[in-house]
């Protein structure tokens, strides 16, 4: 199975190139807030999208009709299929399927529609709310824009929807089902009650200065700073990119997925089932191979400190030899996105030989102490990717990407 288009919008650049070259320099995507006024909240940071405009991939009425979470897709999608230079006609639109997740849908759309609710009551509620919140506008979107009438899946598995939407679409093909699907997560939750509700939980960042909010790893970390946007990879049988002479970028060798069976939101400690997840994306492979992990990396006290002992766990003596970053410490934590986006950095990390940094990473912590690249980009030969995504509920994902080997 092998990855031949990729397509991304990120609080670093509405497309994969921008956001690469803003993450190999170090750049922070993190800023105050202008999507809504957030004086009275008690956080008042995020990594939002900036100069996005939807109208360069739908007409006016669909980008009126559908939330920013669905814009953010179909312009991910619309890019992965243009980099792949897959073309859908009568003859194929049956073989391509998509699955496209997200954490939350159209949490956007829900807050206004409540707005008008308890002001000017149901009568005035838009018919166009539920189609615009359901997390299925998304892949159903890109079914309509582009003729592909294969599967068209959603799925919601917390911060690791966009993991396990490549991770379906990769058993999909490895079965026989389909010949080519178009995969990822989005998520678009900067808004009033979804930073609310985050920071309610305890879950959000409030250190009140955007550049320095975000350090995985570090010992002052206090959250996460949330994000938005979407990642999308076309993923192919590598028959059938070779038969149509596509672009190869890289090759997903591996899956794995588990569940901590523990809180709804803390991750177990001894970080049994997320070190399965990473052994099951290995399985047939040398772990010794493994020469760079992207990791999940959220900047919050327990997540970045579990993560730490899985990869210990799996890799013994080895964990100190291998680069390990979060490029989270840039974009944020782009939730259903982000295990999507991160594979395409490490598709990116294969193909350029070098790896991101994890910025803000200052003062040691006792428990996080492997090589987690810090301030700075390192040029590396990397071969064997791991890219960790782990969420609320207990989800532990993790995908294999190599380069492809003739």
């Amino acid at each position: 199975m092998v990855i031949t288009g990729y397509g991304a919008v990120t609080p670093l650049g509405t497309n994969v190139e921008d956001t690469w070259q803003n993450l190999i320099t170090g750049n922070c995507g993190v800023g105050y807030i202008s999507l809504f006024d957030a004086t009275n909240f008690p956080v008042r940071i995020a990594a939002e999208v900036k100069d996005f405009d939807p109208l360069k991939y739908l007409d006016p009425s669909t980008a009126k009709y559908t939330d920013r979470f669905t814009h953010f897709a179909v312009a991910a999608s619309l890019q992965a299929m243009d980099n792949a230079k897959l073309k859908v006609d009568d003859n194929n639109r049956y073989d391509i399927g998509i699955v496209i997740g997200s954490g939350i849908g159209g949490l956007a759309t829900l807050s206004r529609q409540m707005e008008v609710l308890y002001t000017r009551g149901p009568s005035r509620v838009s018919p166009y709310l539920i189609p615009m919140m359901i997390a299925d506008n998304a892949p159903s979107r890109l079914s309509i824009i582009s003729g592909i009438k294969g599967v068209n899946f959603s799925l919601a598995t917390a911060c690791s929807t966009g993991a396990d939407a490549i991770g379906l679409a990769y058993q999909l093909i490895r079965c026989g089902a389909y010949k080519v699907m178009i995969a990822g997560g989005t998520d678009a939750t900067i808004t009033p009650i979804g930073i609310a509700g985050f920071a309610q939980a305890g879950a959000l960042s409030k250190n009140p200065d955007p550049a320095k909010a975000s350090r995985p790893f570090d010992a002052k970390r206090d959250g996460f700073v949330i994000g938005e946007g979407a990642g999308i990879i076309v993923l192919e049988s590598l028959q059938y990119a070779l038969a149509r002479r596509a672009p190869i970028l890289a090759e997903i060798v591996g899956y794995g997925a588990t569940s901590d069976a523990f809180h709804i939101t803390q991750p177990a400690e001894d970080a049994e089932a997320a070190a399965r997840a990473i052994r099951l994306s290995l399985a047939g492979l040398d772990c010794d191979h493994v020469d760079y992990i992207n990791a999940h990396g959220t900047s919050t006290p327990l997540n970045d400190v579990t993560e730490t002992r899985a990869i210990k766990k799996v890799f013994g003596k080895k964990a100190y030899e291998i680069p390990v970053s979060s490029t989270k410490s840039m974009v944020g934590h782009m939730l259903g996105a982000a295990g999507a986006v991160e594979a395409i950095i490490c598709c990116k990390v294969i193909a350029e030989g070098i790896i991101p940094p994890t910025i803000n990473l200052e003062y040691p912590d006792a428990e996080c102490d492997l090589d987690y690249v810090p301030r700075k980009a390192r040029e590396k030969n990397v071969r064997l990717a791991l890219s960790n995504s782990f969420g609320f509920g207990g989800h532990n994902s993790v995908l294999a990407i190599s380069r492809f080997e003739p």
